[in-house]
């Protein structure tokens, strides 16, 4: 594996021939499918384009109607009933191992801007984490991890498919960024975490298809093979997060049923894969804005009742959706106000049957764990939920247009002024952003980018306004959202030129950019 890279502090540490010939091994067994199956989402995208309908698959139907479990609940996953999420910086991976939730989420995907230094050094934090060498001290304040015991249980979640990682090449062509990702985590952790009675755990993000979770099954057994580590000791969760993967979810367990830990009803991107998916269907799979849409919409209770019941069906866990409030020290009101929404959530799940469920602050821990606690008690799960009350139809799970909901000025400013500040925070290396006390990552800007297009190509006039969404229009709001952030401390005028540029390519094109992280991305040094 040639890396062209700068070779920073420490790097060599990471970036060992021994860990590069494994990554390059994976790279060149696996690279060529990888790209069949991308392929393939296209071919299923022209599908639908065309006017096909997602629906379960015929040809997998003996797969739903059989026997069958995934493998029992691995060390340290057992209980999983609030979950952090967030980048792999140094401070965060203390903070979020030492919150006091049951599992980390150390995110190589929407909450991290893949620059090359924030990838590489994110598997020395994780080193140094289980090495416990990772302390430090910074603005007079001391970071240090807490006794292992009480430290929570990393989950790594590598890049998706679609994405390269530009600077590591094999054979002259970029590495997969999700074979980078899990490859260097594996080999230098697997053992480590093994050793603290736990062992390699995934998150796998932007999954469409069973046979992509197939190919992934596949990547886990070689790389086992690859350093004599029993088969079955990885552990994946996979994000529903996509919609047509919504309608493969026994399908996607099975494939990985001996490294199965379960699915999670990754909400925000879910909304983006509708729209993505059915942005040339008309008003039929028009979403109202964003904040408008809510998880008690037909559709999304649809989705996530049938995670539910998929995943206890199959002795899986089920784990729910993010809340990404930020709690404010300046302001109780809003506080108040935002906890109450947040907690209202939790029960909703915890009610249903999930077995734990995400949050992307630390403040959020205790209330996640309280209103989980109140349904678990001493119980670490609730796999003898079975939910066999749920029934859920393919067209519960299409019924997009019963949404409720308008399409105001102000909620097209919101997404325009989101969208603008994230993109400006990842190209200078930030992917997990607070915004309006939201923690927002990529599937922010993708909702909001998307939800634009979506109104341009749909003659959608606003609710409050009674004007047309047009590109003229959108770039007036985008002139002026700029001029009202330049005013504000920490303005910095060429990552709002280039974070400005990306959003009119793909927001305003005819042509509809698949994942905005590529122009992106392609734009990074």
């Amino acid at each position: 594996m040639e890396i062209t890279g700068p070779m920073h502090d420490r790097f060599d540490e990471i970036l060992t021939p021994e860990a590069r010939d494994f990554v390059a091994a994976l790279q060149r067994e696996f690279g060529a499918r990888r790209l069949e199956l991308l392929e393939a989402r296209q071919a299923r995208q022209a599908e639908l384009s065309a006017g096909g309908m997602l629906d379960f698959l015929p040809e997998t139907k003996e797969i739903r109607e059989s026997d069958w479990q995934v493998a029992p609940p691995a060390p340290g996953l057992e209980d999983r009933r609030v979950e952090i999420t967030g980048p792999v910086d140094k401070k965060m991976t203390i903070n979020a191992l030492n919150s006091g939730a049951k599992v980390w989420l150390a995110d190589f995907e929407d909450a991290n801007s893949p620059l090359w230094e924030n990838c590489v050094s994110g598997h020395l934090n994780l080193r140094d984490a289980l090495d416990r060498t990772i302390d430090f001290e910074t603005g007079g304040k001391a970071y240090a991890l807490k006794p292992d015991s009480e430290l929570a249980t990393v989950v790594v979640r590598p890049r998706g498919w679609h994405l390269d990682e530009k600077h590591a090449q094999v054979d002259g062509r970029p590495v997969a960024g999700s074979l980078f990702d899990f490859g260097l985590y594996f080999f230098h952790c697997a053992q480590r975490q093994i050793d603290k009675g736990k062992g390699p755990y995934f998150y796998l993000p932007k999954i469409e298809s069973y046979l992509e979770a197939r190919l992934w099954n596949d990547v886990f057994t070689r790389a086992q093979q690859l350093l004599g580590i029993p088969h079955g000791t990885i552990r994946a969760t996979v994000l529903i997060e996509t919609y047509p993967a919504a309608f493969e979810m026994e399908e996607i367990l099975y494939e990985l049923r001996d490294h199965s830990a379960g699915l999670n009803a990754g909400r925000w991107d879910y909304l983006f894969s509708v729209i993505k998916k059915f942005r040339t269907r008309g008003r039929e799979f028009l979403l109202p804005e964003r904040n408008a849409v809510t998880m008690t919409a037909p559709f999304m209770r649809a989705y996530t009742e049938l995670l539910v019941r998929t995943c206890h069906k199959r002795g899986a866990h089920a784990i729910g959706g993010m809340a990404a409030f930020i709690p404010s020290r300046r302001d109780p009101e809003v506080n108040a106000v935002a906890l109450e929404k947040v907690r209202a959530d939790k029960t909703r799940e915890s009610g249903d049957g999930f077995d734990g469920s995400w949050v992307a602050h630390p403040d959020l821990v205790p209330i996640c764990r309280e209103v989980f606690d109140g349904v678990l008690g001493s119980r670490p799960n609730q796999l003898d939920r079975l939910r066999e009350d749920v029934s859920v139809t393919a067209a519960e799970l299409l019924a997009v247009s019963e949404t409720p909901g308008d399409i105001t000025e102000a909620g097209l400013r919101n997404n325009v002024d989101v969208a603008l500040r994230y993109l400006a925070a990842w190209m200078g290396g930030l992917g997990a952003v607070a915004i309006h006390n939201l923690m927002e990552d990529a599937a922010t800007a993708e909702i909001s980018r998307s939800q634009i297009w979506q109104w341009i190509h749909n003659d959608i006039t606003l609710a409050d306004t009674a004007q047309q969404v047009t590109k003229e229009l959108v770039e007036r709001i985008i002139t002026e959202e700029v001029a009202k952030i330049a005013m504000e401390p920490g303005y910095d005028e060429k990552l709002f030129a280039q974070a400005t540029a990306l959003f009119k390519e793909v927001a305003l094109d005819d042509d509809f950019a698949e994942f905005l992280t590529l122009p992106a991305y392609a734009q990074m040094p």
